[in-house]
């Protein structure tokens, strides 16, 4: 491994969370496409050796994760309870979430056409869904859109990467 490697690996295991692409570059004095690479690099490389760790993709930023072939046995060692199963409301309350944001709970509930709170407190709770802003609306609604976690959670590097839907929503 180059300097750089060991460095952007160190950077990335001691945040535990994702970086911004753009704030690793500046850190190393690199453009975002050289550090790009270099991840990527290290990416590949791990996935080859089936380390114990892997490097994901957050959105704009990456992460330093568990290998997900080791899960069961890291579980077990520090108990962590699997993925949380989200029951038919939260999944299609997360879905129109997914789909159509940012947005209200009124618009949440215009869709599936009953009461949302319930959903959104535990979608909030589960750390799926975070406050994006309020609309410019009278009483000024809290706008809802996913999380990081939630792209964790379902394996996505951005919600571009979302299955195209048979329908739309409306």
């Amino acid at each position: 491994m180059t300097e750089t490697e060991k460095i952007i690996e160190a950077m990335l295991f001691a945040s535990g969370d994702a970086i911004p692409l753009p704030l690793i570059s500046m850190a190393m004095g690199l453009s975002t496409q050289e550090a790009s690479t270099i991840i990527e690099g290290l990416r590949s490389s791990y996935e080859a050796e089936q380390r114990g760790f892997t490097v994901i993709r957050v959105n704009d930023g990456y992460q330093l994760t568990t290998n997900p072939i080791y899960y069961d046995h890291v579980s077990r060692l520090i108990q962590t309870p699997k993925r949380r199963d989200l029951s038919q409301t939260l999944l299609e309350t997360l879905s129109i979430i997914a789909y159509k944001q940012p947005v209200t709970k009124a618009q949440i509930e215009e869709i599936r056409g009953v009461n949302a709170d319930h959903a959104v407190n535990k979608l909030m709770e589960y750390n799926l869904i975070m406050e994006k802003g309020r609309l410019d609306t009278p009483g000024r609604p809290i706008l809802f859109g996913t999380s990081d976690d939630f792209l964790r959670h379902f394996g996505l590097e951005g919600v571009d990467q979302l299955p195209e839907l048979a329908e739309p929503v409306s």
